[in-house]
């Protein structure tokens, strides 16, 4: 695999076990960049291992006199140095294209995943940990991978030398292959306590990465309440512990350096003083002496891998243990069993028995918003992947859970199970959990209540998979965007007024709340889809705006299934139908003033009712029955209550 055929056509199903069996997997998938690597390794390291042999022959011609054998050892050094320089260049080649290709490979994998889980991700993994694995973890994961042919070659470099020591001069090579395995190996009771200090080190990193991205996406709050102070004091806590952290770690890794520095210094004067009083007593010449030397002093440049390997497996194992705890999350979804095509008809869901017509405008009103938002994912076929208990994840023993989700038994060993799984909501009776997942994405979109922009042009951000039915300009008008694109021609000057033109800051940090409601209201209906699902998609805009952009969505989606979650009287009012859920369940539907007036619970909802005034309500109704007059103690209880 080539740096220019990425990205990947398919990056391949990983082996989640654990964290060493993924690096496992990424190596094996790159079998042949490695074997490439370690052959370009392998010449580089022996021409490097040949100079030795050939300055000894140099220095034993001038000390012969031997002019021709001066000669050719200079030729011998000219053919090593372009093997030298042509190995070095192409390992680096080879082993910078395992690093990018692995390092692509993950990050389609996570990209691949996230799309699967959708929001599901962020409940059940920190956002923090999600961005520590999208980006520093996977530059250490392509690390260890590019180290990994280097180390091979340099490891077979050195068992190479030491053979061919042993064979020119037995008696320093044995010395020199006796020392290099205790050389390698010393620094290998360190690394655990190495490890336990990185692991530390990156822990609380991934800690202050969540704590600073947290910090970044409520600034506005923050400078609101005036907690910039509270929270930067957090993130300095936090940052100190990071350094103290890495001093620490940093520490223990120069003392592997500094051994790995002093002994092979011990084991270089004890080359020389030995070999010096053999070459005194004539044993081995001078020419021999220079030679071994030369190839254990130029063995520690191999040696170094040793350390990079321990160091960059170390760093990565965490690595991709935290990059297999995302790529191991599933949607709790059934085998797919029909045909890829995107059905058609009303939208149910037997859980809660809403109900939303084909190609109607349907409002719901839920008193709980959290309860709104579970039931609009549940709606888009994301409710099982949102149970953050299934998998232990979350911060609490509720995270995630639907109220309408199984608890669970417990067996008679006092375990718990596993909550059984809720039925799948239906579109035009077909499961949209049996569906495959591109068909129900395409069938069903869900806009939660706090949508994302992503950075870019307007253009780009319009720019999606749709039907082609609605174009970009239709959608922006419906969503009433008028000003917000004269605001985007005004912002940049060099697109020569063309708001779509225009690049919009990651997040849509520049933008208001109501702005970037709209832009997402927009993009949602430029797709299209068969079934529309809205989380409250007008709560961020005045009263004005809001009867403009019902209207408007109302206009657009004639004849296409939408269902909005609401609770202001003017979107309500433009439906077809408003259903009434509370405690999970459909309690009432009709028109909205039908129901404004005859259910005193949607009309508590709807006009933001206290208690107090829900119990006068009832007293008064009670007061003015049709057939009967009230009673003395009716009149007194609706004194009381009034």
């Amino acid at each position: 695999m080539q740096i220019r055929d990425l990205p990947y056509s398919d990056p391949g199903d990983p082996d989640v076990r654990s964290g060493p069996r993924f690096l496992y997997w990424l190596g094996r998938n790159q079998l042949t960049g490695q074997l490439k690597s370690l052959s370009w390794g392998l010449m580089h390291q022996c021409a490097i291992a040949g100079l030795p042999l050939v300055v000894g022959l140099a220095v034993q011609a001038v000390i012969d006199g031997s002019g021709r054998g001066l000669a050719q050892a200079g030729a011998l050094i000219l053919v090593l140095g372009i093997l030298i320089a042509v190995g070095d260049t192409m390992l680096h080649r080879t082993a910078v294209t395992n690093w990018i290709t692995a390092a692509a490979r993950v990050q389609q994998l996570l990209a691949r995943k996230t799309a699967e889980l959708g929001s599901a991700l962020t409940r059940r993994v920190a956002a923090g940990e999600v961005v520590a694995v999208s980006t520093g973890d996977v530059e250490k994961i392509g690390w260890f991978v590019e180290a990994l042919s280097r180390f091979a070659a340099a490891a077979t470099a050195l068992v190479l030398i030491c053979v061919g020591l042993v064979l020119y001069l037995p008696s320093l090579g044995v010395l020199v292959a006796i020392a290099m395995p205790v050389l390698a190996l010393t620094v290998l009771p360190l690394l655990p306590r190495a490890t336990r200090r990185a692991d530390i080190q990156r822990e609380k990193a991934g800690k202050a990465t969540e704590l600073a991205s947290d910090t970044v996406a409520g600034l506005r709050v923050l400078r609101g309440i005036g907690g910039e102070e509270l929270f930067l004091g957090r993130y300095r806590r936090a940052s100190q512990e990071v350094r103290d952290a890495a001093v620490g770690s940093a520490r223990m890794w120069a003392l592997i350096s500094a051994i790995q520095v002093f002994l092979p210094g011990v084991l270089l004067i004890s080359l020389v003083w030995y070999g010096a009083a053999l070459a005194r007593d004539g044993r081995i010449d001078v020419g021999q002496l220079v030679t071994v030397y030369s190839a254990a002093t130029l063995m520690l440049f191999p040696l170094r891998h040793f350390e990079e390997i321990a160091m960059a497996y170390s760093f990565s194992r965490p690595s991709a243990q935290r990059a297999v705890r995302v790529l191991s999350l599933e949607r709790s979804t059934r085998p797919s069993t029909i045909d890829a095509m995107v059905p058609e008809g009303d939208l149910y869901d037997p859980v809660t028995g809403l109900l939303a017509a084909r190609g109607q405008f349907t409002a719901v009103v839920c008193g709980d918003p959290d309860e709104a938002g579970r039931l609009a994912e549940r709606l888009g076929g994301h409710a099982e992947a949102e149970t953050g208990a299934e998998t232990g994840a979350g911060t609490g023993p509720d995270v995630g859970k639907d109220p309408a989700a199984g608890a669970g038994t417990t067996t008679d060993d006092g375990k718990r199970t596993a909550p059984a799984p809720l039925p799948s909501v239906l579109l035009g009776g077909v499961p949209l959990d049996e569906l495959p997942l591109d068909s129900a994405r395409t069938a069903v979109l869900v806009q939660d209540k706090d949508p994302v922009l992503l950075s870019g042009t307007l253009r780009e951000l319009l720019d999606v998979p749709s039907s082609g039915a609605v174009s970009p300009g239709d959608a922006l008008d419906a969503a009433q965007c008028g000003d917000v694109l004269d605001a985007l021609a005004q912002a940049s000057l060099d697109t020569g007024g063309d708001p779509m033109r225009t690049r919009i800051t990651e997040r849509g940090r520049s933008l208001s709340g109501g702005q970037r409601q709209r832009l997402a209201l927009a993009r949602s209906l430029v797709t299209d889809p068969e079934a529309l699902v809205l989380d409250e998609p007008t709560s961020a805009v005045d009263s004005h705006t809001e009867a403009r952009v019902a209207a408007g969505i109302r206009r657009l989606r004639r004849g296409r299934t939408t269902v909005a979650f609401a609770s202001s009287p003017l979107l309500l009012d433009l439906a077809d139908r408003v259903v009434l859920v509370h405690g999970g369940t459909v309690v009432a539907s009709g028109a909205h003033r039908d129901l404004l007036r005859d259910e005193p619970l949607y009309r508590a909802v709807v006009t933001r009712e206290t208690d107090d005034d829900i119990a006068a309500s009832a007293a008064q109704d009670e007061l003015v029955g049709a057939d009967a007059s009230p009673s003395a103690e009716a009149i007194e209880e609706f004194e009381e209550r009034a």
